[in-house]
């Protein structure tokens, strides 16, 4: 294994499958395939996903709803998906704890630093759900700030590309992947990795990132193994 404990980052737009809104059944019971292999390799796992796929904050100005009350919004939906992957992975056989930045006792824990290690220590797959508790930050700076929190060897972007590309690839056809960047070349060439706080808190902690395809098979635990099947970032 090349890393021992993994922040994994999905976003909720990625558990919609082919749909327009909600939970893909098929896409959640992927997702949980290929995060069981991993887990039987003996990686410690966490896991930030996002809430794109029932309501996002940014949304919310557009619907006359103030954008602090629409990110709240927004971290209730990450709640959700996160009780939704949780109910999956324990279907599976998986021992997991769903643990929130916002208290709500009767469905999560609160997070607590020590305690989400000890979760991970003890061989249980930790969802942080509700971002960091606050407006104004994304479940990319959620991802990098829980990572470097829990001491996670790296971040590890599922997305529905397999890289990072010169261009947008489903746009241009041209566009190629980079296999590998520094932090530096990132800013300089202006890529759209993570929002600019994610980044930097990656960047100033020396967290690699690594951003992937999750929807291409056995992708993840190739990574973990150390294969170069995206784009990393260190």
């Amino acid at each position: 294994m090349r890393y021992k404990r993994i922040l994994l980052k999905l976003s909720g737009e990625s558990l919609m499958g082919s749909g327009q809104y909600g939970i893909d059944p098929k896409r959640l019971q992927q997702y949980t395939e290929e995060i069981r292999a991993v887990k039987e390799m003996g990686v410690e796992i966490a896991i930030v996903i996002g809430g794109g796929n029932i309501f996002r904050g940014v949304q919310a100005e557009a619907s006359g709803i103030e954008r602090v009350q629409g990110d709240y919004m927004g971290m209730l939906a990450t709640v959700i998906n996160g009780m939704a992957l949780q109910s999956a992975l324990e279907g599976a056989g998986l021992y997991t704890r769903l643990m929130s930045g916002i208290k709500m006792e009767q469905v999560c824990e609160p997070f607590i630093r020590r305690r989400a290690i000890r979760h991970l220590e003890k061989g249980r797959i930790v969802i942080f759900g509700a971002g960091i508790g606050n407006p104004y930050f994304t479940t990319d700076s959620t991802a990098s700030l829980r990572a470097i929190e829990i001491q996670a060897d790296v971040v590890l972007k599922g997305t529905r590309v397999d890289g990072v590309y010169t261009a947008d690839p489903e746009k241009d056809p041209t566009a190629t992947r980079y296999s590998e960047l520094s932090f530096q070349e990132a800013y300089e060439k202006n890529l759209n990795i993570m929002d600019m706080t994610a980044f930097t808190l990656c960047q100033e902690n020396n967290l690699p990132i690594i951003v992937f395809d999750m929807n291409k098979p056995d992708n993840l635990f190739n990574i973990v193994q150390g294969e170069n099947a995206g784009t990393l970032i260190t």
